[in-house]
């Protein structure tokens, strides 16, 4: 399915905010969408909005023709937490009001990202359902970054792209003056304690990546707390393996396992908004 992709500036917290907006062309596909807010890795220190064009949010548009807003948020060099945060909460508030304007269900909002920006994506959940802020009726944190302390697999670990030494820079950037300090679960989100009312989610990870033990960790917390939620596990992989290798047999299999949750979550996972 073919999609147009349009670029706008919206007010946030840091300034003006560039959104880019992928929507299919066809205009039988132009009302009633799901609407996904799709946010870029980088380890919060680097990344780009363009960088949806090699995401898993493109088979949104393009195979179920799903709306996708994806946000140039603000990195941790230019600014700490909470400005990627807020940044990401101001594009999820403009999807929420633009709904009818986008063709897109409001009670179908949803929101992912692989990485630094599954990451960002578990956190905001929280931080909207804390806030009553927008329903969210399905997650996709993919791989994601949610620990900033050491666990078994980010500790010592050499893998490539993502190791060690690259995450403990990442999460001091990101971090700033929290580190060391009771850093909230909208930092990082798995020092949450209360998983209940968390939205439905899907993700996948590697066994060799840095972030296997906590994307695991996660998806128990939820499931303990009465929250659907799947994860499909590729052994020895490394990290973004399906952005990376996106023509390996292994990365259509992921791309493939991925689709059919969306599919799932389309036809199951309804979130009416409330404010």
């Amino acid at each position: 399915m073919n999609f147009t992709t349009t670029k706008l500036s919206i007010p946030s917290p840091g300034g003006a905010l560039k959104l880019l907006v992928l929507r299919p062309t066809d205009a039988a596909m132009r009302s009633n969408r799901p609407g996904v807010l799709w946010i870029h890795g980088g380890g919060y220190i680097t990344g780009m909005a363009e960088m949806v064009y090699r995401s898993r949010a493109r088979d949104l548009v393009e195979h179920f023709g799903a709306v996708v807003v994806t946000p140039e948020y603000r990195l941790a060099g230019e600014a700490p937490y909470p400005a990627a945060l807020l940044d990401c909460h101001a594009s999820l508030l403009y999807l929420k009001e633009h709904a009818a304007e986008l063709g897109v269900r409001s009670d179908q909002i949803m929101v992912g990202g692989e990485s630094a920006g599954g990451g960002l994506a578990a956190a905001l959940c929280m931080y909207e359902k804390d806030t009553g802020g927008v329903s969210i009726a399905y997650q996709m944190p993919l791989y994601p970054m949610i620990d900033n302390e050491d666990t078994e697999t980010s500790r010592d670990n050499h893998a490539p792209v993502w190791n060690t030494r690259r995450n403990h820079y990442g999460w001091k950037r990101y971090l700033r003056s929290l580190q060391g300090q009771n850093v909230p679960c909208y930092a990082a989100a798995a020092r949450r304690e209360d998983y209940s009312g968390l939205p439905p989610a899907y993700t996948f990870v590697c066994t060799a990546e840095a972030f296997y033990a906590e994307t695991m960790a996660f998806i128990r917390n939820l499931r303990a707390a009465g929250v659907e939620a799947s994860v499909d596990v590729y052994p020895g992989l490394f990290h973004a393996f399906d952005m990376l290798t996106p023509f390996r047999k292994v990365s259509h299999q992921a791309a493939e396992a991925f689709d059919a949750h969306f599919a799932y979550a389309m036809d199951h996972y309804f979130a009416p908004q409330t404010r």
